[in-house]
């Protein structure tokens, strides 16, 4: 349950990023680097929630639904 509430709330902050960097754009313009560094951070975020996924089904606390018979 643990596992599932943290990829959740990664997921949230992964939105939070995205809606941080239309903002930056809608008040800076497309000149802002606040932007580019804004998209930088939710790529990061979203690589590790992947690997965080991937550790989490290594160690057998989240299982994949309707993938292996």
């Amino acid at each position: 349950m643990l596992a599932k509430l943290l990829v959740a709330a990664v997921f949230v902050g992964i939105l939070a990023s995205l809606a941080s960097a239309l903002l930056y754009l809608v008040k800076d313009g497309s000149q802002s680097d606040r932007i580019v560094k804004a998209l930088t951070m939710r790529v990061g975020i979203s690589i590790g929630l992947l690997c965080l996924l991937m550790l989490l089904w290594a160690l057998g606390l989240i299982e994949p639904h309707g993938i292996r018979p």
